[in-house]
């Protein structure tokens, strides 16, 4: 099978199962992003190089606080809430980061600060972002969609736009070229101008209706998809930072021709928490308005 036969073949079942899980119930969706969430937390330690015993405790905190926040963020068709469970779990939690950092007093480890900070990284870059995307799907399934969908539009607009201008006789402008060779300021544009371009189609079917007050549509949807684009862009050069320092071309092999799972979901890193901070904001604030 062709490199691009595999790139499009795992792509669209990507594209569906994301989708899909979103579509269907909260069960699927928050299933399958808490597989995600220990699978890129374990492939970040893989890449690390991190001994098994941190590996364990890394994937055994990032299911506490993965859980955690799904409770206090899950709320059932009829109002049923589980806030006081997720406040136990988040008091279970400091007690494993503790336990972490004391292993490696115990262990004698020769590489303490080196350990400790690829464990709070891992916590605090992979495990946490991913977690708040929970939250984003409990207060409204088509805004973690749309989060999804105009990841995807951006990516598709910087690269038509990036490729055509690379066609110049002078080439396009670099935005960090010793990171990522292939991206341009002229690649960022076209993927913000597609991704405004997509949040608008996405507001006119209704998409940001939970977050919309008055006739502030088309100024949310365009809020929102400026941030995807930004920070999905800075998160995407975060990423190839990290790999290029290790030495690597991808981060794994989880998805045939398309990388790891860190490869597919870097540019929810950023994203998701900012995203998720705004829809809450404008959520709060409709009462107000």
């Amino acid at each position: 099978m062709s490199e691009l036969s595999k790139r499009t073949i795992f792509g669209a079942l990507y594209v569906a199962c994301i989708v899909g899980g979103i579509l269907y119930s909260p069960y699927s969706i928050n299933g399958l992003l808490f597989i995600v969430c220990l699978l890129a937390v374990d492939e970040f330690h893989r890449l690390v190089k991190s001994s098994s015993t941190l590996r364990i405790f890394s994937c055994l905190a990032t299911m506490v606080l993965w859980t955690t926040v799904m409770c206090l963020a899950w709320k059932t068709p009829d109002g049923v809430e589980y806030k006081t469970l997720g406040l136990g779990l988040m008091l279970a939690y400091l007690p494993i980061v503790i336990t972490t950092l004391l292993d490696e007093i115990w262990n004698h480890s020769d590489q303490p600060l080196r350990n400790w900070g690829n464990f709070l990284i891992s916590q605090i870059m992979v495990a946490a972002p991913l977690s708040t995307l929970s939250f984003l799907y409990f207060l409204d399934k088509w805004l973690l969609l749309a989060l999804f969908v105009l990841i995807w539009v951006n990516d598709t607009g910087a690269y038509v736009v990036g490729s055509l201008t690379a066609k110049r006789p002078n080439g396009n402008h670099k935005m960090s070229p010793h990171i990522s060779p292939k991206k341009s300021w002229e690649g960022l544009c076209g993927g913000i101008a597609f991704t405004f371009v997509g949040a608008l189609v996405l507001n006119t079917f209704g998409w940001f209706d939970a977050i919309v007050v008055g006739k502030t549509g088309v100024l949310v949807a365009l809020n929102f998809a400026f941030l995807v684009s930004a920070l999905g862009t800075m998160g995407d050069l975060m990423e190839s930072l990290f790999k290029r320092s290790l030495g690597v071309k991808d981060s794994g092999v989880f998805l045939p021709g398309h990388g790891g799972v860190l490869d597919r979901f870097d540019s929810i890193l950023l994203a998701s928490p900012v995203i998720t901070a705004f829809c809450w904001i404008c959520y709060f604030a409709a009462p107000l308005l």
